[in-house]
């Protein structure tokens, strides 16, 4: 780009150059037509490079999406078998089929074997025989990782068969075992493109303990769900994942463990009302950890290996000399004997269930001219104010030597001409050369009195014979050429320093900002900001400001040049100035907001590009490609509408200025005839070359300049993003290195609002947790639990105060605090990378310490089989695991941290009974000094505990030990557990009334 923008004015020169150094006189017809020829070649030098780079991006591009459109696809065809496999199937290939026969609603499996990649040395699945039909609830149990999930994926065709054939006969209908929700309301999410049965919907809604939950949310079903479901808890998710899955017509129900995200009387009423009840005719495969419910199962699975370890009924899966029989023997006392034992603490999170769902802000979108801040904030990033002064004083040296150069060739021109007139016989003396040498006095060729001549004759004559005005000419087109590069060049430099300035703040500002944040901002938003508004501020900005300030400083050098030449031409010059001064300020007010606009229509695509990959399972499962690609569309037209208006206004502006220019430049050529008939022919060349050029100049820097008004949005934009204010962080108080010691935390009229103009969620709470209690959280829906978690974390402003060993957590900094206190959520969460970098993310550790935290949750084995071990990638979000071994994972970041204070998110939900009982028993040994804190919906996991604290509208009404709260019959707490029936409520407080001997015993 730097060379294109010279390569006109030195093709000049070499030319120029070369017909003199030949013996050719140089005449002004001759210098002024290569002028002007190269002047017409000015966009083509100017955009070739441009073409050629923009080709090989173009060329890249189709290269990748050729690459990806040639990855496998899905097989869609309804019945397919290949042609090998009815010659023997030598190679084991896949058999699916889909009918709808008589046998309609129901599912074959025979020997089916399948991987998740080629390249993998053993199956996931194999030798799978499985047959459900309608009518007959079928249940796969299992351990973590043995292929429970990958199974309902066979079924759905999400992975390509290595052997055997997989029968599925009818529609199907799927529940995630992670809730997938897209950015709709909520019952647009329940609905998912079928059409609205108002009375099966109530239905679906009752089956699945919805009602309540509609009652809280401020605009009942139509609230909106957020991105992935982010106002809504855990349990509210699942929920309406499933009812989702429900409410469609289908003919299979292949439900992954949609019990265990709610509590007991909850999935009771689920697995009663929804499953055997709603469901009770249809073919429905039930993934599970909820053994309790197995004995109403007619149909079990167990898997263990990806191998069906024993198929049959409770009493044939108790008999079998298996893990679960055990389990199955007795399992109302077993399993509660299991759980009791091994279980310190267990919670499960209704995520922020307690909150008032928020609906979504739309995008700020900003109104008017582009503020000089935002100049000033572009100029900064770049680096000192004095660098960018430097950068203009290096604009205005290039244009000067440019001028310089173009002006040369006319004094050249000029010399030539005076002295042919020198040469020649006619009575009329020439004009004298001190006269052509004045660059702001042109005189005319007429006749003057031979008097004039003196000094500058004496010495330009020998100074500019034709061997040094080569000389000459050649090194100010090299001066021209270095300092030009140097200066593009550096301003390059200058905007990519700018650019990765405001990208790196923007980053920073992003990931230190309050979490509500991400709660009203969807990742469609922040991904606009760091593609698209990026994308501009690297390629886009920094060409259009070169054009603007380049093309301004020439068509200035022009209008002084062709002033000085024909003074009276700076009339009409300054009036189409004007013009095209007033045209832009009228077309920057449409083009400007249009362009906003234009940014803002462009998020929905991201974030619902984004919501389809997540849910791809989901939506393929549903036959939902079309409803999807159809609101891809109409997001997609919104955002066209705007780009295609932008361009509208852009090319309809171009068009005007270019009409306006072809006016201008005939009124120069008809000045030059008729009212400057005696000029010096090198002067006429020079007004008239220079005038050419500021035809094209003046409309390209006008749509250059309204360009760079437009393109300043995105970096308007960016420092929306940049000025971001981060989380409170007081740091007035540095702890000792080992804080905390103790592991006391202490509430002190503590409260909580999300926002100023949110009531409060958590008010004047009060109470002490002493070192190394354990304690459980409970209450009902809303009642504020996950505001509490929040509140020690310190993930959004708090009143009052919390204090951890005697110091305020607000006067500790927020790095020191949250590296203080280990978490073990419901939904792990693992980050793309390493291994150890999920283990271990400050290479604070080392390798004996997180083998031995993988052995202690028996990870060992499965990371010894990775081929990297501890360097192993982890996928995006841990998908190369199973949501159980992320627990795991979690669980040893938790054992390596070892910190004195820990929170349970519900860790065990998603595990099976064993998996339970390794979590629970590692907690004891690892944390049996540490202070827990466990939110629980499931009661029995909090019934040994220390300690409850039952949370109610946003106040702790009830903390004691758990059988102390039970003698209270008017208690929130003990109406809680007698919710769960009568059964288990004798239970429950039978182990709440032996811990508390065991306590007693022990003080």
């Amino acid at each position: 780009m730097s060379l294109a923008m010279t390569l006109n004015d030195v093709a000049v020169a070499i030319c120029l150059v070369t017909f003199v150094l030949t013996g050719n006189p140089l005449t002004a017809s001759y210098a002024f037509t290569v002028t002007s020829y190269y002047r017409l070649m000015g966009s083509l030098t100017y955009f070739f490079p441009q073409a050629v780079s923009q080709g090989s991006e173009m060329y890249i591009s189709m290269k990748r999406i050729q690459r990806f459109l040639q990855y496998d696809e899905l097989k869609t065809d309804a019945d397919y078998i290949p042609q090998n496999s009815l010659n023997g199937n030598k190679n084991g290939k896949l058999a699916l089929k889909e009918s709808t026969g008589s046998d309609k609603g129901s599912i074959h499996i025979k020997n089916a074997s399948a991987k998740w990649l080629k390249s993998q040395p053993e199956n996931n699945l194999e030798d799978i025989d499985m047959d459900v039909t309608p009518g007959n609830l079928a249940a796969v149990v299992g351990s973590v990782g043995s292929g429970k999930t990958t199974l309902l994926h066979i079924i759905m065709k999400e992975l390509e068969l290595q052997g055997g054939s997989v029968t599925v006969n009818g529609k199907v209908s799927y529940a995630s075992q992670e809730p997938w929700l897209f950015g709709g309301s909520i019952r647009q999410n329940i609905l998912f493109g079928e059409k609205y049965d108002q009375v099966k919907y109530n239905e679906v809604v009752r089956v699945c303990a919805l009602q309540r939950d509609f009652t809280l949310f401020p605009h009942g079903d139509r609230t909106l769900a957020g991105e992935r479901g982010v106002t809504l808890s855990g349990g509210q998710r699942a929920r309406i994942n499933l009812a989702r899955a429900v409410y469609k017509q289908a003919d299979i129900y292949l439900l992954d463990d949609p019990l265990s995200a709610v509590d007991t009387h909850v999935g009771k009423h689920i697995f009663e009302e929804c499953i055997c009840g709603y469901l009770g005719n249809k073919c429905v495969v039930l993934v599970t950890h909820q053994l309790q419910y197995l004995k109403k199962i007619p149909n079990i699975y167990l898997l263990k290996n990806g191998q069906v370890a024993v198929s049959g009924s409770y009493n044939d899966i108790r008999d079998s000399n298996t893990d679960y029989s055990k389990l199955l023997a007795n399992i109302e006392e077993e399993e509660e004997e299991i759980r009791r034992k091994s279980r310190m603490i267990q919670t499960k999170q209704e995520k922020t269930e307690e909150e008032e769902v928020q609906v979504l802000e739309r995008e700020a979108k900003s109104t008017g001219n582009i503020s000089g801040r935002v100049y000033l904030k572009y100029a900064q990033a770049g680096g000192h104010l004095f660098k960018s002064f430097c950068l203009i004083m290096l604009f205005v040296m290039g244009q000067a030597l440019l001028s310089m150069c173009q002006y040369f060739v006319t004094f050249w021109v000029n010399i030539q001409q005076w002295k042919s007139l020198q040469n020649t016989t006619s009575s009329i003396e020439p004009a004298p050369l001190a006269n052509i040498t004045a660059p702001l006095d042109f005189t005319t060729a007429s006749p003057q009195s031979a008097d004039n001549t003196g000094f500058a004759d004496w010495w330009l004559t020998p100074l500019f014979i034709s061997e040094n005005t080569v000389i000459y000419f050649s090194v100010l087109n090299i001066l021209m050429v270095v300092i030009m590069n140097i200066r593009s060049s550096s301003f390059y430099a200058w905007s990519i320093t700018a650019s990765t300035k405001m990208h790196n703040t923007m980053f920073e500002n992003i990931v230190y900002s309050p979490m509500r944040f991400f709660t009203i901002n969807p990742s469609g938003r922040i991904l606009n900001r760091f593609s698209k508004d990026i994308g501009a501020l690297d390629e886009v900005l920094p060409m259009t400001f070169m054009d603007t300030v380049q093309i301004g400083l020439e068509v200035g050098a022009i209008c002084f040049v062709i002033g000085s030449l024909t003074y009276w031409i700076m009339i009409p010059t300054i009036c189409i100035g004007i013009l095209f001064y007033v045209m832009r300020t009228i077309f920057l007010e449409t083009s400007r907001d249009v362009k906003r606009v234009e940014s803002v229509t462009r998020s929905p695509i991201y974030t619902h590009l984004t919501a389809s990959l997540q849910g791809l399972t989901t939506i393929r499962a549903f036959k939902a490609e079309e409803i999807l690609k159809t609101e891809f569309d109409r997001y997609q037209n919104h955002h066209s509408a705007a780009f295609f208006m932008y361009l509208g206004a852009n090319r309809t502006f171009g068009f005007w200025l270019d009409f306006i220019c072809v006016i201008y430049i005939a009124l120069v050529i008809l000045s030059l005839i008729f009212v400057e008939s005696e000029t010096f022919g090198g002067n006429m060349g020079l007004a008239l070359t220079q005038t050419l050029g500021l035809t094209g100049m003046f409309q390209w820097g006008m749509r250059q300049w309204s360009e760079l008004e437009n393109q300043m949005t995105s970096v308007e934009r960016v420092q929306e993003y940049a000025d971001l204010k981060h989380e409170e962080d007081n740091h007035t108080v540095e702890p000792a290195a080992t804080w905390p010691d103790q592991g006391k935390i202490e509430f002190k009229n503590m409260s909580l609002q999300y926002s100023p103009d949110d009531p409060p969620v958590l008010k004047n709470l009060s109470f002490v947790i002493k070192p190394s209690e354990k304690v459980g959280i409970v209450g009902r829906t809303g009642a504020g639990k996950s505001s509490l978690i929040q509140a020690v974390f310190r993930l959004t402003h708090i009143d009052g105060s919390i204090l951890i060993d005697d110091i305020d957590t607000k006067s500790v900094a927020l790095k020191k605090l949250r590296s203080k206190i280990s978490i073990i959520p419901q939904e792990p969460v693992l980050f793309s990378g390493t291994l150890r970098n999920n283990l271990d993310p400050f290479d604070e550790y080392k390798d004996e310490v997180l083998w031995n935290a993988l052995e202690q949750v028996e990870l060992k084995s499965a990371v010894d089989d990775l081929p990297a071990g501890l360097d192993s990638k982890m996928a995006e979000g841990g998908s190369n695991f199973s949501v159980g071994q992320r627990q795991l994972v979690c669980l040893a970041r938790a054992v390596i941290r070892n910190n004195k204070i820990l929170v349970l998110d519900e860790a065990t939900a998603n595990v099976d009974p064993y998996t339970d009982g390794l979590i629970q028993t590692t907690i004891r040994k690892n944390f049996d000094k540490c202070t827990v804190l466990t939110i629980a919906h499931r009661l029995n996991t909090i019934m040994d505990s220390d300690k409850v604290l039952v949370m109610d509208a946003g106040k702790a009404v009830e903390f004691d030990h758990p059988h102390t709260l039970l003698q209270n019959q008017n208690g929130i707490f003990y109406s809680l557990v007698m919710q769960t029936g009568k059964a288990t409520a004798r239970t429950l407080m039978a182990i709440a009334e032996e811990n508390k001997r065991m306590k007693d015993d022990k003080e």
